[in-house]
């Protein structure tokens, strides 16, 4: 790990914009020991220690991508790639866009299904200082219906007890956080429709339960409203996508839902594609517009609501984060806002908000700086300078 001192036009040290001018981070032994005024940050650092100086630039938290497949690929047919690679290429291709992410600032993932355990064995080779990489937040293998939603990840499971052992396994895996596939959903071939529930909320009641005896939280992946209902009834962590669809097609948008979304304080990661402007030339831009205005709607209804890219499905690459922060702006959020769906309000949803997400001492030494300021244009994460992860120095300073 490095100690350093990191000095720029702008430090992050709160939410909602809340920042110094000319402010420095000190990092010692992987954690932040100060972050503030530069002349108070300097006096505080032992002579000696490795600067970085970056002038009018923007020092922020490591950015936090909440919903990532690692096992994918982004090609055209990452189903197909991913099934015809061997797990030691599957995993030298997953360390690969691992890279990826890590270059683009993104310091940690929370990785929502893969094959056989390979993302955990990354997440320890990464926590180790084997391989560069964010740290991962890994779910092992989804639990799905028999031929459901990503049966091909091997969690395909029916009744009660064999839900059970499946969590159980994922926990004795060392599972961060379990992931139900409550609906159908694209790149499964045969598949039930997207809108379709697989699992009811007594099921889904039942993973929570046996999560929640190891303190682990639950992500449901839900397109189809009926699904969302069964994931709100069972109370849990974080919806997937929640696209409100309904039978036939179309937009089923419940008030309700969205009161017992908020009252149980679930997160909402709408898993929105770098190729997002891509999707609505694909679909058409009034289908697209449909389904944009329910996310405008449940962000009007004060849904918290954080950023994820769904890496790795087809066309969503591992370093154009930015791009599907712009989502949120083509939304109406402001650029503050969004820093903080990928930084603060991230790591608070995921169960690491005393660990990441911030610039204040005690954390882990997750720093990105960029060119520019974010809190005025999002188009500044783009222009890294530097990245630092869990205390390591990552690439040359740019």
């Amino acid at each position: 790990m490095n100690d350093v001192l990191i000095t720029a036009a702008r430090v992050l040290t709160g939410p909602g914009g809340e920042h110094v001018e000319d402010g420095a981070v000190l990092v010692q032994a992987g954690t932040i020991t100060a972050a503030g005024p530069r002349t108070a940050v300097e006096a505080a650092a032992p002579d000696g220690i490795a600067r970085h100086d970056f002038g009018d630039a923007t020092a922020l938290p490591g950015l936090i991508d909440c919903h990532v497949h690692l096992a994918f690929d982004g090609s055209d047919d990452p189903v197909t790639a991913l099934q015809d690679s061997d797990d030691a290429a599957l995993l030298e291709g997953m360390a690969e866009r691992a890279r990826r992410l890590l270059g683009s600032g993104v310091t940690t993932v929370r990785d929502l299904g893969d094959r056989n355990g390979l993302a955990l064995r990354l997440r320890d080779a990464i926590a180790e200082g084997t391989l560069p990489g964010p740290r991962i937040l890994s779910a092992a293998t989804p639990v799905t219906a028999p031929g459901g939603h990503c049966w091909f990840f091997g969690g395909e499971v029916e009744g009660a007890d064999a839900i059970r052992d499946l969590v159980r396994r994922n926990i004795d895996a060392g599972a961060d956080v379990i992931k139900v596939m409550a609906t159908g959903g694209g790149h499964t071939r045969g598949g039930p429709a997207v809108w379709q529930s697989q699992f009811t909320a007594d099921e889904l009641r039942l993973v929570v339960e046996e999560a929640g005896r190891a303190g682990l939280p639950v992500a449901v992946h839900a397109h189809g409203t009926a699904g969302i209902e069964a994931a709100v009834a069972a109370g849990v962590s974080t919806i997937e996508h929640c696209t409100w669809m309904a039978e036939g097609g179309g937009f089923d948008l419940r008030e309700d839902l969205v009161d017992g979304i908020k009252a149980a304080g679930i997160h909402v990661c709408t898993a929105t594609s770098p190729n997002w402007r891509g999707f609505a030339e694909r679909v058409g831009h009034e289908r697209a517009e449909e389904l944009f205005a329910s996310m405008r709607w449940m962000a009007k209804l004060g849904v918290p609501m954080i950023a994820g890219t769904d890496a790795g499905v087809t066309r969503a690459v591992f370093d154009k984060f930015v791009n599907s922060l712009e989502f949120y702006e083509y939304l109406g959020f402001p650029p503050a806002k969004i820093v903080d769906m990928a930084t603060g309000d991230a790591a608070l949803a995921l169960g690491v908000g005393g660990e990441v997400g911030r610039l204040a001492a005690g954390y882990r030494a997750d720093v990105l700086v960029v060119d520019g300021n974010p809190l005025v244009e999002l188009d500044a994460l783009r222009r890294v300078r530097f990245v630092l992860a869990d205390g390591r120095v990552f690439g040359a300073e740019r």
